[in-house]
């Protein structure tokens, strides 16, 4: 065993305990596959980051570092919280990025693009590959989610190296009461996506739950809650049975509605309210069609660990 730098961060909010939970091993060399895994199950946080050398491929396209992601159950080829998360504590290790106000991350889908903007870290979403999911497929998630056709606007097989199936339905406070069998979304295979666009004024139940997210997160950014999408990921087939926030989820999904004008070419995205979280992602396209994907880090543990 080897002592090995570590920090804990908290991302996509401003307020440590109320984003998702990182951890980040800043000295993954020398482990092997089924002790990355390992320490991910240990964790039990959605995701653990073991950092490593560029390979010289990577290094030749610009990657600043290697980064490998396991959730408790398995290895992601990409993941955003992981993406922002990573690059905040491999900054605060004293990390220094070859380009300034840029950072390249290497990982399994190939080469990830951070940029440093006024006020946060964002990443370039990757490709995304899309089509309409089986009919049979969708029923079969609708029904393990408890909601019927009629309440879907649209819904999309969407893949960016982690494969979500979304869907988008026509109420926030519907989305907020769902009670999925999480059982049958594992044995469905299927990790699932729900996005509801949020409509002025806002219902009851969703002030009431930005109420009391806010007096836990008295110093977030939110006054009346102006964002404009609510998010809840569910990923039983990884061992999670719902993620907090979800950068690759989020990037995907904004990548889909903003090509089918559901959404517009810049909004914001809440997700972990049920959880008890204010997360809250950044999303925009620029003037070339990329989508980026920011969010606030913050730290929360800084030590060692023993691996």
């Amino acid at each position: 065993m080897k002592t090995r730098a570590f920090q804990q961060v908290d991302v996509f909010t401003d307020t440590a305990f109320l984003g998702n939970p990182l951890a980040v091993v800043l000295d993954g060399e020398g482990l092997s596959d089924a002790q990355m895994q390992a320490f991910a199950a240990w964790t039990q946080l959605s995701e653990t980051t073991f950092v490593l050398p560029p390979t010289p491929e990577g290094y030749a396209g610009g990657a600043d570092y290697r980064v490998r992601i396991f959730t408790p159950g398995a290895e992601l080829p990409f993941a955003g919280h992981p993406t922002l998360g990573t690059a905040h504590a491999w900054l605060q290790a004293g990390g220094q990025p070859r380009r300034g106000g840029q950072l390249v991350q290497e990982c399994s889908v190939g080469l990830v693009t951070l940029k440093a903007t006024a006020d946060r870290w964002a990443f370039a979403a990757p490709v995304l590959q899309r089509q309409t999911p089986a009919p049979a497929v969708l029923a079969d998630v609708l029904a393990a989610l408890g909601l019927q056709e009629v309440e879907v606007l649209a819904a999309q097989d969407l893949n960016n190296g982690p494969h979500w199936l979304g869907i988008l339905i026509d109420s926030v406070d519907r989305l907020l009461a769902l009670t999925p069998d999480h059982a049958a979304l594992k044995r469905l295979n299927t990790k699932v996506g729900v996005a509801a666009k949020r409509q002025a004024p806002e219902s009851g139940l969703i002030r009431r739950a930005n109420r009391e997210a806010r007096a836990f997160a008295p110093s977030t950014h939110i006054a009346n809650d102006p964002t404009d999408l609510e998010v809840r990921a569910f990923a039983a087939p990884v061992g999670i049975a719902e993620d907090p926030v979800t950068g690759s989820l989020n990037a995907s999904l904004a990548q889909w509605l903003m090509a089918d004008g559901h959404m517009p070419a810049a909004y914001s995205a809440r997700q972990g309210t049920v959880l008890g979280r204010a997360g809250q992602v950044f999303l925009s396209k620029d003037g070339q069609g990329q989508i980026w994907v920011g969010g606030d880090v913050v730290g929360c543990i800084q030590g060692s660990v023993n691996l």
